[in-house]
């Protein structure tokens, strides 16, 4: 089989203010995102999960970056049950509807890779929620949706190959979880794509002693406080060239943010897959590994 290139490959961060190894002393927040965009060609962009931007902030946003840029949006959070609250939409619909006339900014611009769809681990397998994904799929008609679970239960031995299935007929390209193994509220890692031009990969890190720590005032700097090591991205080196033997693209998004990881695990991942690294800011960092 003839070898992917490596153009096939992008990879980024969620979100990009937190990220400190990769701004001079004094850049400011308004500066931060064109910054970004030096250094990687992809963001995952996660503040859209707390609240639904405006297309004004969606434009500004773009403006940023260059005309290459790709953002993966990540879906609000009353889109996929994670809200326990009221919202401030009469309906679902509408809620979805404000979203898409967001994110619209982005595929107008050639900029829009997918909206990521992360369910949350009470979210288990299930006909009531298998409706869910189909109405949801059908609310996002023509916009590309991926598509994460938490809740193990959807790649249980007899319903694995059933929810991929699932996935590849109803367009959802999947997002593959390098997450700790810590029980039903985790899924496996599946390096199965489901659509033929992209596959998506999400790396939380490994531990699994915070993952179920929701709740608790400090629980998202416990659950993603993880440094992955030289050996576990030479891992996932060998990974993404196996992904690419079945599918066109591999986004890869590092979600290790706690300790300000994810920046360095990016640039250690961009070597190894011989990809440009950026400016030579971090270049200069001591990496812990």
């Amino acid at each position: 089989m003839e070898q992917a290139s490596p153009s096939h490959i992008h990879i980024g961060l969620s979100g990009w203010g937190d990220h400190d190894d990769l701004y001079e002393a004094g850049t400011k927040a308004g500066e931060k995102l064109a910054v970004y965009a030096r250094h990687f060609d992809l963001l995952e962009m996660d503040n859209s999960f707390y609240a639904i931007p405006s297309r004004e902030r969606m434009q500004k946003w773009s403006a940023l970056t260059p005309d290459t840029f790709g953002f993966i949006v990540k879906a609000y959070q009353g889109m996929t049950g994670h809200e326990r609250g009221k919202h401030d939409y009469d309906d679902s619909r509408s809620m979805f509807t404000a979203f898409q006339n967001s994110v619209n900014v982005l595929k107008e611009e050639g900029k829009l890779r997918t909206v990521l769809f992360q369910y949350p681990p009470w979210f288990d397998c299930d006909k009531k929620n298998v409706d869910i994904l189909k109405k949801t799929r059908e609310w996002m008609q023509d916009y590309p949706v991926a598509l994460e679970f938490r809740h193990q239960s959807w790649f249980a031995p007899e319903f694995r190959e059933k929810t991929l299935d699932f996935m590849r007929s109803e367009g959802w390209i999947h997002s593959i979880a390098d997450e700790p193994q810590a029980g039903t509220g985790s899924v496996p890692l599946v390096l199965q794509p489901t659509q033929e031009h992209a596959v998506m990969v999400r790396l939380h890190g490994r531990d699994p002693s915070g993952w179920h720590s929701s709740g608790q005032d400090n629980w998202r700097e416990t659950r993603y406080l993880y440094r992955y090591s030289q050996e576990e991205l030479e891992e996932w080196k060998a990974h993404v060239e196996q992904l690419l033997g079945s599918t066109k693209a591999c986004w890869i998004i590092f979600n290790n943010n706690s300790g300000g990881d994810a920046a360095a695990n990016a640039k250690q991942l961009q070597k190894l897959l011989r990809l440009p690294t950026g400016p030579a800011k971090l270049e200069q960092m001591q990496w812990n590994v």
